[in-house]
């Protein structure tokens, strides 16, 4: 019997055909909704049931709460898996698929609410003894010389962040209490603009810190375990561009310490579903950043070193199934690398949709790809420019790496440009290979 009847994925490209694939294992009927510029997707056609519901601009459909929900209606959907990006962590969102009767895959509305808020995200990662970055415990208020006391006391450079902001948005480095003030109402103004709230607060600005996070999965019933950590310090503009599994260069004993206050953060904050921790990681220190309540674009890093599924198990948890094994169940082997492959100018990084003309996956031992192309698919110019993922697996770093750069140097991807050259060159990197750059490495090489 399947564990929820159908289920109304909320997304598209890659992610949306890796959650059709998981439902279709678990004998779950799909309904895939599209913009009218998605109609030819892999997974539209691989789906049980699909819904147009809008035209290309994503606030028109995939962004459109009303019509994803029309869709769950007419086709008696029982559940809605939101992928990433999109409506994945909007808690108003969350909320209107339950009350229209509907299964939300992921965390309650009210958890999305508390970790979307960095200062309340901060506050309760304290409360569960989670390592944070010195700061200033809470929003600035209009009381300068507090703000300025503040300051002096975490030390400078401080980087101001808007509590509600993400993707690398919403922030300014201060570097001197002259230009302290200022900085902190630019930070404001813009962080009201871009997301409705003008809440800001301070941290320590660390020089040069590794980006590590850790993957956990909770069933809301008391039960949650952690599936590793991840390096995602390679990174452009606050993106990702290339992750791996393990962290490498990080002492067992201080990995262990920090996963496990992770695993009790979620058990005391009632979590459910799959969940990231992510961590500033500097000079043998973890400091908690933020906490993303879904599923990430490099999950499939950490099923290579725990063959542990994911995505199965969202549904699962959302089914209202407990944990499918405990802690001592997981078990970590080999070291896995993610390439995000976009379609984007390899020089200049500006989007590069159009027909793909000929698609040829790499293979081989160790190599998993999760890609939506296919030959003659054509990519819109409409929504992010992520097209496929490579991931290698190895026993080891080094084996999984040079399983890597075969596997680029076997893609082929003709008839648009992509970001291959990139990832060629960054696994051939000697720095990279050495393992633990940190998250500016990428764009100063980049500015060479």
């Amino acid at each position: 019997m399947p564990i929820l009847d159908k289920v109304l994925i909320a997304n598209r490209g890659e992610i949306a055909l890796r959650i059709l694939r998981a439902c279709k294992e678990l004998d779950i009927k799909t309904v895939a909704v599209h913009s009218s510029a998605d109609s030819e997707l892999m997974h539209v056609r691989l789906a049980d049931e699909s819904v147009c519901i809008g035209p290309p601009s994503s606030t028109d459909s995939y962004l459109n709460v009303p019509a994803i929900i029309s869709a769950a209606e007419i086709t008696n959907t029982t559940a809605i898996h939101p992928g990433y990006g999109f409506l994945a962590e909007n808690a108003n969102f969350a909320d209107q698929v339950e009350k229209s009767g509907f299964t939300f895959i992921g965390p309650t509305a009210d958890t999305i609410r508390l970790m979307g808020d960095k200062v309340s995200a901060i506050e309760a990662m304290k409360r569960a003894g989670v390592p944070t970055v010195p700061g200033s415990d809470g929003p600035l208020t209009d009381d300068h010389d507090r703000t300025r006391e503040i300051a002096q006391r975490v030390g400078y450079p401080v980087i101001v962040k808007a509590a509600a902001g993400g993707g690398g948005r919403g922030m300014r480095v201060v570097h001197n209490e002259e230009v302290l003030i200022s900085s902190i109402e630019v930070t404001k103004s813009e962080a009201a603009a871009a997301f409705g709230s003008d809440v800001v607060y301070l941290e320590k600005f660390l020089q040069k810190p590794r980006h590590v996070e850790i993957q956990i999965i909770a069933d809301g019933q008391g039960n949650a375990i952690h599936l590793g950590d991840r390096d995602c310090s390679l990174q452009r503009r606050h993106q990702k561009v290339l992750e791996e599994a393990p962290a490498p260069g990080i002492p067992e004993d201080l990995r262990a310490q920090v996963a496990e206050a992770c695993v009790n953060a979620c058990i005391e904050i009632g979590y459910r579903g799959a969940g990231t921790f992510e961590f500033l990681y500097e000079d043998g220190g973890f400091y908690f950043i933020e906490m993303n309540t879904r599923v990430q674009v490099e999950h499939p890093v950490t099923e290579m070193i725990t063959r542990f599924d994911i995505v199965k198990e969202q549904l699962r948890i959302a089914a209202g199934m407990p944990l499918s094994a405990a802690q001592e169940d997981i078990d970590f082997q080999g070291h896995s690398f993610e390439c995000r492959i976009n379609a984007e100018d390899p020089q200049n990084f500006l989007p590069s949709p159009g027909k793909v003309t000929t698609f040829h996956a790499p293979g081989g031992l160790g190599i998993r790809v999760d890609s939506h192309l296919y030959d003659g698919y054509t990519v819109p110019p409409f929504y992010d420019s992520l097209i496929a993922k490579i991931i290698s697996f190895g026993e080891s770093r080094d084996v999984a790496l040079a399983r890597m750069r075969q596997a680029l140097d076997e893609l082929v991807i003709e008839g648009i440009r992509t970001n291959t050259p990139l990832h060629r060159d960054l696994t051939r990197d000697r720095a990279f290979q050495a393992g633990g750059v940190s998250i500016h490495y990428l764009e100063s090489k980049l500015e060479d």
